[in-house]
């Protein structure tokens, strides 16, 4: 469920847009009124999205009454938060930023800027690093049941987010004790750490972890969902096969239906929304994490008008807010009627099948 999700910056993306406004100074007053009016619609509704997906799942928490379960409920709601105060917070940010444009309030150096920057470097690293460990704790959960359930606890994960959250923070505030700085960044609407490839060795050296860090996220959190879908198959193509024989078939017809039912309703239900959560992160920050990286090498434009990383920004900006509605499409009432559904009327099939054939037997005798 996940996943994965540098992923959280809460920019809307009206807001970024209408941020490329400063490269013109014969903007309307109509114009500027309604990009402000486009970002408090986006801000509210990336925040009215989160926590509709947080009250989904306090509604449905007693199918995570299982203690396997609560680890996985419990980073689910923390990613959730994250996203949360990341929209709200950062979304406020960019709109004083906006209204107050002409005051110029956004300065290098400055508290403000620093601030902005270390916000964006957190929320983004928590989403991330927040959506991989989802994406472990439910590979050893699938690939090793045993062990998950005798040694992995709500405590286990209460230490992971505040283990993660505190690397975030770390890196997030090194700038403020001199460990690298922040700076304004095109078009001069937002601050991060130095994109560009800097002359100070620390700035470079932050840019890479941050970039690394969210790439090598993305990339277990990937490689932990191809081994919970492969796990996940193997066993139920296991099962199947194990009652296919007619005694079999008759004598554990209602407990298999029941156990699959189950099998796919969880399950499934957990591994979908962490697999979608793992590809929307994927698609929102894996551009932006590799022009970044590429940056320090200059492996690309090196100029500071750089409009692919605006691009890319405001691709990333779409995360926060498509994170929460997985929760509200992919949930067990949906996917029952997608693959449940279909189990099951295979199932009342071959039932009936099995019926007539011993109907039409006894018939000719």
């Amino acid at each position: 469920m996940t996943a994965a999700s540098v992923p959280v910056i809460s920019f809307s993306l009206s807001l970024l847009e209408s941020s490329s406004s400063n490269e013109s100074n014969t903007n309307s007053t109509s114009h500027q009124s309604s990009g402000l009016e486009m970002s408090c619609f986006t801000m509210i509704f990336g925040a009215i999205s989160n926590i509709t997906a947080l009250g989904i799942l306090a509604r449905s928490r007693a199918k995570f009454r299982h203690q396997s379960k609560n680890s996985f409920l419990l980073l689910t709601v923390a990613l959730l938060l994250a996203d949360l105060l990341g929209h709200v917070i950062l979304g406020a940010f960019a709109l004083h930023v906006r209204v107050n444009q002409q005051y110029k309030i956004l300065k290098p150096g400055t508290g403000f800027c620093n601030i902005f920057g270390a916000s964006m470097v957190f929320f983004g690293l928590c989403s991330l690093l927040l959506g991989c460990a989802m994406a472990v704790e439910r590979c050893v959960a699938i690939t090793q049941p045993f062990f998950h359930v005798s040694m992995i606890t709500v405590t286990h994960a209460q230490s992971v987010v505040l283990s993660l959250s505190t690397c975030a923070l770390v890196l997030a505030v090194l700038p403020f004790f001199s460990v690298g700085n922040y700076s304004i960044q095109y078009p001069g609407t937002w601050c991060f750490l130095p994109i560009q490839k800097s002359e100070i060795p620390a700035d470079n050296i932050l840019v890479l972890v941050f970039s690394c860090l969210g790439l090598f996220a993305l990339f277990f959190s990937l490689l932990c969902n191809i081994v919970s879908g492969l796990a996940l198959l193997h066993a139920r193509m296991k099962s199947r096969n194990g009652n296919t024989t007619p005694s079999a078939c008759s004598g554990h017809r209602a407990s298999s239906a029941s156990s699959s039912y189950l099998f796919c309703s969880l399950d499934v239900e957990m591994l979908v929304q962490l697999a979608a959560v793992t590809v929307v992160s994927c698609v929102c920050w894996g551009p932006f994490l590799i022009h970044v990286f590429m940056k320090q090498f200059k492996l690309g434009p090196h100029t500071k008008a750089d409009p692919f990383t605006l691009t890319g920004l405001r691709l990333a900006a779409w995360n926060q807010i498509l994170d929460p509605w997985v929760y509200i499409l992919f949930r067990r009432t949906v996917l029952s009627k997608l693959c449940c559904g279909r189990y099951s009327q295979g199932t009342l099939t071959s039932s009936n099948s099995l019926l007539e054939n011993r109907r039409h037997t006894l018939t000719s005798h």
